[in-house]
């Protein structure tokens, strides 16, 4: 859910409809709306991207804005997520698209909170108090063509008769006559719709999976036909826990668009009525199932990196990651830096030397099914908690922690970050060394200082100095001169992305360690390093593509 705003007198309105949709973002005009949780810089640009991405939107401004800006994308009315219009102050609320998405069910939803009336037009809504075409969680229209006719035929004066159980069909106002030709069927069965007739499936079959192959999906649509049941009335697929992390079934899940769940052997919760065909298991119920009570789902482990700093460096799919997480950890500082959260996420902040018992608790925590996210600065895998996380699932401490998706994904390093402010002094060969020597011999430091400046790398320092290593950085220098000549141009980025950010461009006779931190990132150039000034002041510092021999 997002909420999108142009100004700060939307802001108090999309606060109390964020007090309804805990989890929805607030979106703000850079620079009018400093409040918000999400800054974007072209309105028009930045709904487009979002309803490209099939979020739901509830933006509080003019109604024909919001027309404007998204008509060009308008296409399926089946494929579009619900968009509303609201007034600023909450008094007006518009749904304008997504009518098969939940578009009026969410507009009463919002109107009773803002304690409005909504401006609901869909005719069969309005005549009826329910949207035949979208029927509730748990049951799937077969066919919406003929559905629209069939609605049209109501409203045209038919009647209708109910045939199957349809609770929320009982509150409706349907001209309801158990005589009449028209029919509303509520079945699992698998056969074409008839001409006076609406045919829905309640989502109450799940098929227990024994054996997979890359037929999977397949072999399920055999069962499904040969057991006479619709596509549309599966609701999961399920199997034993020592197969999360099985592709085959994974991939068959995706491909038929079903949640996957997994269970321990026999399962009470499981439907007691099974059909058992090509080694597959069908399960029916008398009900729609309720998927979040069968068995468990796959925990999920994404390890991210937040960038340098500021939230526009941070990638779109670690923000995603962020934005879906049941349970965050990192060091405390980090942990702080991937806001804004919701109150409703467990935040486990611990101390930056903790990095193997962290990888572990993650892993603890995302076996049982939860969604879980490790933070890192900069990228996870450049000296950061990605290599922590694959150390403890080498040998992992428990079975359970094989079967948890884990993903990594990457963000802007300080290196990269510290080099794009200041140029490109990591235009051509260069390489990444942490003087961090507690987790490896200095001699071995040594030695890789020797020859990246024999090979006239250019050179990012990590950890290049700290209260419990004040003369590492010092050496380094002196080995270094060695090899490279005073005038070797040197970059120090200090909190390159945060509010202290600072960039300086000095030569290596001139640095000393007392200018540096271990919040400060060391750049030594190669002897083909260069710079020239800026137009607004201070050096662009390079290094050229070429040597100048070739």
């Amino acid at each position: 859910m997002n909420i999108v705003i142009l100004g700060s007198s939307a802001l108090a309105t999309a606060q109390r409809l964020k007090a309804l949709y805990p989890q929805a973002l607030i979106h703000g005009l850079r620079g009018r709306v400093e409040a918000a949780e999400r800054h974007y810089d072209d309105f028009g640009d930045s709904l487009r991207a979002l309803y490209r991405a099939g979020q739901p939107l509830l933006v509080l401004c003019a109604a024909g804005i919001v027309i404007r800006s998204l008509a060009p994308l308008l296409a399926e009315k089946g494929s579009e997520p619900p968009v509303l219009a609201l007034a600023e102050d909450g008094s007006a609320v518009v749904p304008l698209l997504g009518g098969l998405a939940g578009v009026n069910r969410l507009a009463r939803e919002i109107a009773a909170h803002l304690e409005v009336t909504p401006a609901i037009t869909t005719s069969g809504e309005l005549r009826f108090g329910t949207c035949l075409l979208e029927p509730p969680a748990g049951y799937a229209l077969a066919d919406l063509q003929q559905g629209k006719r069939f609605v049209s035929d109501l409203l045209g004066g038919e009647t209708v008769r109910i045939e199957g159980q349809a609770p929320w069909l009982e509150a409706a106002q349907l001209p309801v006559d158990n005589a009449a030709k028209r029919v509303i069927h509520i079945t699992p069965q698998a056969r074409p719709a008839q001409p006076d007739e609406l045919l829905i499936h309640p989502r109450s079959v799940a098929v227990l999976v024994e054996r997979t192959d890359d037929q999977l999906a397949a072999r399920i649509h055999r069962a499904l036909s040969a057991a006479n049941l619709a596509p549309q009335a599966l609701a999961a697929l399920l199997a034993d826990k020592a197969r999360m992390a099985d592709a085959a079934l994974h991939a068959a899940a995706r491909e038929l668009n079903l949640p996957l769940r997994f269970i321990h052997g026999a399962s009470a919760e499981l439907p007691a009525r099974q059909l058992v065909s090509d080694g597959l298991h069908l399960l029916l119920a008398e009900q729609p199932l309720d998927v979040e009570r069968l068995g468990q789902r796959r925990g999920r482990l994404s390890v991210v990196g937040l960038g340098p700093g500021a939230a526009e460096h941070m990638t779109p799919a670690v923000r995603r990651a962020l934005d879906e997480a049941e349970d965050l950890l990192g060091y405390d500082t980090y942990v702080k830096m991937a806001g804004p959260l919701r109150a409703d996420q467990c935040l486990h902040p611990s101390d930056n030397r903790e990095e193997l018992q962290r990888a572990a608790h993650a892993f603890e925590l995302a076996a049982t099914g939860r969604r879980v996210v490790m933070i890192s600065s900069g990228d996870p895998g450049v000296f950061a908690m990605a290599a922590a996380v694959m150390e403890a699932l080498e040998s992992p401490q428990s079975e359970a922690w094989r079967g948890v998706e884990l993903e990594v994904l990457p963000g802007v390093s300080a290196a990269l970050a510290t080099a794009a402010k200041a140029g490109a002094p990591l235009g051509h060969d260069f390489c990444l060394i942490s003087l961090s020597d507690n987790l490896k011999p200095w001699a071995v430091i040594e030695q890789r200082l020797q020859h990246a400046a024999a090979a006239d790398l250019a050179m990012a320092f990590y950890n290049p100095i700290s209260r419990a290593r004040p003369w590492q950085l010092g050496r380094a220098l002196e080995l270094l001169r060695q090899h490279r000549a005073a005038e070797t141009l040197v970059v120090l980025g200090r909190d390159i992305g945060r509010p202290a950010e600072a960039l300086r461009s000095l030569t290596l006779g001139e640095l000393t360690p007392e200018m540096v931190d271990m919040r400060t990132l060391v750049i030594i150039g190669s002897s083909q390093t260069r710079r020239f000034p800026r137009a607004e002041g201070g050096d662009w510092v390079y290094t050229p593509r070429w040597y100048p021999n070739l």
